[in-house]
C-alpha cells in the first residue's frame, strides 16, 4: 500500500477529521455532488461546510459552483425549517486566475496547505482552535487510519445518542397524569363541590390567595368528551414526549405549561371567570415537541412542516370555532411548554446559553402574566 496521500485528500481528511470529531457535524448525502463534501451542524454559527476537492478552472466555473450551493441550500432550508443557512467552502483546487469573492451567506476559504486556514480570520472567529487540531503527528497511511478510526469512534457515539432518544420507553408518568386526572373526575362527579373549590379561578386566586388553583384546574374536566378528549390527546403526545425528554424533564414541561395556560386565562378574562382542563398543559406538549423537533428535524425530516405544524394550527383553530374552548389557555401552555423544553433542555441538544435563555424568557413571562392577572378590579 501507498505510504503515502495525495496533498488534496490528506487536507480533505484533516478538515473532516476536525469537523466531525471536534464540532460535531454529519455528513450530508447529496445526489450528484462529486468531488465535493457537505456536512451539517444546525447549532454552529457556520450551518454548512462543503469541502470542495474538485479542480475549479475558472471564475465562470466558480460562478456555476456557487448557483449550485445556493440550489441545494434553498432545499436544505426548506427541510429543516432553518431561515438563515450561513455557508463556508473550502476549495482545496482553484485555477491560478480563480478569485473568491465575498458573497452573501456564503464564506469561502481556499487551502493549499492545511495551514493556510490561519489566514482566514472569519473562520478562525468561529473555530478558534482549527488551525491547531490540523496538525498531527502521523503521515501516509498511519494519518488515514487514525482519522478513519477517529471518524468512526464519533459517528457511533452519535448514533448511540440518537438511538437512546428515539428508542421507545415506557411512558410511567404519562400513565400516572393520566390515572390522576380520571380518578379526579370520578371524585368530582359524587362531589360536584371538588369543582367549585380547586377550578381555575380569577377571584379564588387574587382576592382569596388560592394558589393552588393555578394547578389543580388543570387535572379537573367539564364532562365525560372533555376528559375523554384530553386524555387520548395526552396519551399520544405524553408517551411521545416523555420518550423524547426523560421523565423527569417531560413532568417538568407538563407541569409549567398548565401553569402558563392558567395563568394567561386569569390575565385575559375578567373577575368571575373560571376554567377547568388539562388542554393548557396538553398544548404544553405541543409546545414541546416543536422545541423538540426543531433540534432534532435533521432526523424528523419534514416532519414539523407537514405534521407538527399542521397540528398544532388545527387544534388552535378548533379552539377559536367552538364556543367554551378557553383558547388562551391553549396558547399559555403552547408558550410554556416550549419555553420549559428550551430551559431544561433537549436531551444531548442545545447548549447552556439556550436553557439560560429559556429560564430567563419563561421568567419574564411568568411574572408579566402575574401582574397582568392582579390588574382586574373586584
Amino acid at each position: 500500500m501507498d505510504s503515502t496521500l495525495d496533498k488534496k485528500n490528506e487536507i480533505t481528511m484533516k478538515l473532516l477529521h476536525y469537523f466531525i470529531t471536534e464540532q460535531n457535524y454529519n455528513p450530508i448525502i447529496l445526489q450528484g455532488a462529486e468531488d465535493e463534501i457537505w456536512l451539517e451542524n444546525l447549532e454552529n454559527d457556520y450551518k454548512i461546510i462543503r469541502i470542495v476537492s474538485g479542480h475549479i478552472h475558472n471564475n465562470e466555473q466558480l460562478e456555476y459552483d456557487t448557483f449550485k450551493t445556493r440550489r441545494v441550500v434553498k432545499k436544505i432550508k426548506r427541510k429543516t425549517f432553518t431561515f438563515n443557512m450561513r455557508v463556508l467552502s473550502i476549495f482545496t483546487d482553484l485555477g491560478d486566475s480563480v478569485k473568491l469573492d465575498e458573497l452573501k451567506g456564503i464564506d469561502s476559504v481556499y487551502l493549499k496547505e492545511a495551514e493556510d486556514i490561519k489566514n482566514y480570520k472569519f473562520v478562525k472567529e468561529s473555530f478558534p482552535d482549527i488551525g491547531k487540531k490540523l496538525k498531527f503527528s502521523e503521515e501516509g497511511v498511519r494519518l488515514f487510519v487514525r482519522i478513519t478510526s477517529d471518524i468512526n469512534r464519533k459517528n457511533k457515539t452519535e448514533a448511540d445518542k440518537a438511538n437512546e432518544v428515539f428508542k421507545p420507553k415506557k411512558p410511567t408518568i404519562t400513565y400516572a397524569l393520566i390515572i390522576i386526572n380520571i380518578i379526579v373526575f370520578i371524585l368530582s362527579l359524587l362531589n360536584e363541590s371538588i369543582v367549585d373549590d380547586f377550578c381555575v379561578w380569577n377571584i379564588g386566586v387574587v382576592k382569596y390567595h388560592e394558589y393552588y388553583r393555578i394547578i389543580t384546574g388543570t387535572f379537573l374536566h367539564a364532562g365525560l368528551m372533555h376528559i375523554a378528549f384530553n386524555m387520548y390527546a395526552l396519551y399520544i403526545l405524553g408517551k411521545q414526549m416523555e420518550s423524547f425528554l426523560g421523565k423527569w424533564k417531560f413532568l417538568i414541561v407538563y407541569i409549567i405549561s398548565g401553569i402558563f395556560g392558567s395563568l394567561l386565562t386569569l390575565a385575559i378574562h375578567g373577575e368571575n371567570f373560571a376554567a377547568v382542563g388539562a388542554s393548557g398543559a396538553i398544548f404544553g406538549l405541543l409546545g414541546s415537541l416543536l422545541c423538540f423537533g426543531y433540534h432534532y428535524r435533521v432526523y424528523l425530516g419534514t416532519v414539523i412542516q407537514n405534521q407538527i405544524i399542521p397540528l398544532l394550527v388545527f387544534n388552535l383553530a378548533i379552539g377559536l370555532m367552538i364556543p367554551g374552548i378557553d383558547i388562551f389557555g391553549h396558547i399559555g401552555g403552547l408558550i410554556g411548554g416550549y419555553l420549559a423544553t428550551m430551559a431544561v433542555g433537549v436531551p444531548y441538544k442545545g447548549n447552556t446559553q439556550e436553557r439560560i435563555n429559556g429560564f430567563v424568557i419563561g421568567t419574564i413571562i411568568l411574572v408579566f402574566l402575574i401582574y397582568l392577572m392582579t390588574q382586574h378590579v373586584f
